[in-house]
């Protein structure tokens, strides 16, 4: 049953069978047939299935509200019964990429305090290159960041995989179909983030690889909160991390608009420097893995 409610959650979070499947790893039949499978059980629809997209019913959204509450339970048996005995340094550090300080990691290590109350974490939160960097310096040990996986002396293990999505206003109806080609694509106006933002520049190399070199750029800010607050009160877009917006698409305050022939995806990794080993640092990657989701 845990299986089957984490599968809900995912789909839950992501609004799509397809990107629920590649997070869990998982044939995306087998997602909608578990999801089926909840609906018939509880005699209920979880979600409207529309063209190009879904989205949660209200019994949907209280049903996820339940579904949360029991995950966590089940993560708070397994850590009370299988982690009960870790030991751990005093305080932990290490570094971490803006989009996942912002909306991944606060949840996990929320989790870990309160399993483990006297362990306090120092978090540097930074672009990539920083804290590659740092790690390289030997200032840091290890850290979470989304890469490119090329640094020979740096070794990279998968964490999860996050696409960046064109979003607006749910209120905004230009798009009917929820569709945009390239060619739109350039006359819209755009709010981008600052130059040196990774989610800017996997963005540009991926509209270069399809030609696509001029934008309708309107305002530029340096924050992922600062542009969501943007479209909240305009009919603007921008490109986002899914990871980013997942409570504000469940809640029907922004809407993922489709790009055609356009799929802009990038991984997060744990990294540390090639060779490094620490008990420590497996631990909290695989508690990492266990609790994102959650």
């Amino acid at each position: 049953m845990e299986n089957k409610l984490l599968i809900f959650k995912t789909v839950a979070n992501y609004l799509s069978f397809t990107k629920a499947a590649e997070q869990l790893f998982v044939s995306q039949p087998a997602i909608s047939k578990t999801i089926r499978n909840l609906e018939d059980k509880y005699k209920t629809t979880f979600f409207l299935r529309k063209r190009n997209s879904i989205e949660l019913t209200n019994e949907g959204k209280a049903f996820l509200i339940y579904v949360d509450k029991i995950l966590e339970i089940y993560q708070e048996m397994e850590n009370q019964f299988l982690h009960k005995k870790e030991t751990f340094p005093d305080v932990i550090n290490f570094g971490v990429s803006t989009t996942l300080a912002n909306y991944i990691m606060p949840i996990v290590i929320a989790k870990f305090r309160m399993q483990f109350p006297k362990i306090k974490f120092e978090i540097i939160s930074g672009n990539s290159d920083d804290i590659e960097e740092l790690i390289l310096n030997q200032k840091l040990n290890f850290g979470i960041i989304e890469g490119k996986n090329t640094n020979r002396k740096l070794q990279f293990n998968k964490f999860i995989k996050d696409e960046i999505v064109l979003v607006t206003n749910a209120k905004n109806n230009r798009f009917k179909n929820g569709t945009i080609t390239l060619d739109s694509l350039q006359e819209i106006p755009l709010i981008m983030r600052e130059i040196g933002s990774g989610t800017k520049e996997i963005v540009l190399q991926h509209l270069n690889d399809k030609g696509v070199f001029k934008l309708n750029t309107v305002v530029t800010l340096n924050s992922t909160e600062a542009i969501k607050n943007y479209l909240l009160n305009s009919d603007n877009y921008a490109f986002i991390s899914i990871n980013a917006i997942s409570e504000d698409l469940i809640n029907n305050k922004l809407k993922i608009i489709d790009v055609k022939d356009l799929l802009v995806e990038r991984w997060f990794y744990f990294v540390s420097r090639t060779g490094y080993q620490s008990n420590l640092m497996s631990f909290f990657e695989k508690y990492t893995l266990s609790n994102y989701n959650f």
